[in-house]
């Protein structure tokens, strides 16, 4: 490769940082030269929280403690400097730039005071993001870095899919609308899904679940656009997810406030932080320890409400997604819990003929979570498909674009 870069990639999840380490020369010339992923950051389980790392051609496990996400990028860029992997560039992933940010940006003092302002729009993942590029920062003080946004792929959403049904007054003074998120993730799946099942990416009807272990939502693709995402205006809304609680009546936190004096920063915290699986099941944020527990515990009643109510709320997105498309053509699983989680896949996708979907139970069983594969029932109508996400590919392409390679 010729006038090659060594673009440094950070991925923020709510509960990991993946980390990519791409030499590129063009948009069709890159490959990866290490990688690697912090898993369980912050996260209150019973598993211990550990690293790890692929760097020339040799794998390793760190278990260490992980208390939040600027100690993970620390530990990261210690080991990459250790092994002497040179870095020209580093990308990040901001989840949410709201008005301020259409397209991706170099960061100068500008443009990081501008994302300090993005901070509450999304609590969890706006603030572990911006620490991270400060540690970045801290330790290669020179190093050009650059930023990308997680909703520029739902900006087709149509306005009926995107208004909140409040006075339009209050609409365009607050710029309230639903903005969706993981967009990066999506932006690869509509992509590799019609080129891997040689559809017209034209042509082709989408329902793809992003389940994290962190956050998760679910999408509507038609052709290669998305039309409608779980997320709205910030990423709280949608699934029931780790610490958040996706859709509840809003009128309980004006309960909350107005009886019991609740104040509103108490409610970011409780709602994002304490809710979902944890709140639900009260041990862990952790769907496997739920699991477990469901599966090798039969009195553990809590454990087997959180994963019930955690499989409802994805069938419900997913069903109403397929009649908002008008059928579906795929059905996709992705992220971590997506792709090695054959319990959440079996439970989705029971009951589910009435819309084409028929599992291969033993191919969901049997399937690894390191490649794209099928796993449908030979009588399936409905492609399904287990598809390791490339958000980190994503990012190093707009990198590529900022740098005119």
């Amino acid at each position: 490769m010729k006038n090659n870069v060594n673009i440094l990639i950070f991925n923020c999840g709510s509960s990991s940082l993946t980390y990519k380490v791409f030499c590129a020369a063009s948009p069709r010339e890159i490959k990866v030269s290490a990688y690697g992923k912090a898993h369980r950051v912050g996260v209150k389980g019973t598993e211990p929280s550990f690293v790890t790392h692929f760097i020339d051609g040799k794998a390793d496990k760190e278990v260490v403690a992980l208390p939040d996400h600027r100690t993970a990028a620390a530990i990261i860029l210690k080991r990459l400097e250790a092994a002497r992997v040179k870095v020209d560039y580093a990308g990040h992933r901001f989840v949410h730039g709201g008005s301020h940010f259409k397209k991706s940006v170099f960061l100068d003092p500008h443009n990081l005071k501008k994302l300090s302002l993005c901070l509450p729009l999304a609590p969890i993942h706006n603030p572990i993001a911006l620490a991270v590029i400060h540690e970045t920062r801290k330790f290669f003080p020179k190093l050009p870095q650059y930023v990308t946004f997680d909703s520029a792929f739902h900006s087709h959403i149509p306005d009926y899919a995107y208004t909140y049904a409040l006075p339009e007054k209050i609409v365009k003074r607050f710029g309230f609308r639903k903005y969706g998120f993981h967009g990066l993730s999506y932006s690869y799946v509509s992509g590799e899904v019609p080129r891997f099942l040689k559809k017209d990416p034209a042509n082709i009807r989408i329902v793809a679940c992003h389940l994290g272990t962190g956050g998760s939502s679910v999408a509507a693709i038609k052709n290669g656009s998305s039309i409608d995402s779980s997320m709205g205006y910030s990423p709280l809304s949608g699934l029931v997810m780790s610490t958040r609680c996706g859709d509840i009546d809003p009128m309980l936190m004006i309960y909350l406030m107005s009886a019991y004096g609740y104040h509103p920063d108490q409610l970011m915290d409780l709602l994002n932080k304490k809710s979902g699986l944890l709140g639900i099941s009260g041990f862990s944020s952790d769907i496997t320890d739920i699991i477990h527990h469901v599966y090798e515990n039969k009195d553990s009643a809590r454990a087997r409400l959180a994963f019930d109510m955690y499989i409802h709320r994805l069938k419900k997105y997913i069903g109403s997604y397929i009649i908002a498309l008008g059928g579906v053509d795929a059905l996709v699983f992705t992220d971590d819990i997506g792709v090695h989680n054959w319990q959440v896949r079996e439970r989705v996708c029971s009951d589910m003929e009435w819309a084409g979907i028929l599992l291969d139970r033993r191919a969901n069983r049997g399937a690894v979570g390191d490649k794209t594969v099928r796993i449908e029932a030979v009588s399936s109508k409905v492609k399904i498909v287990l598809l390791p996400t490339e958000e980190e590919f994503i990012i190093c392409l707009e990198g590529a674009k900022l740098l005119g390679l």
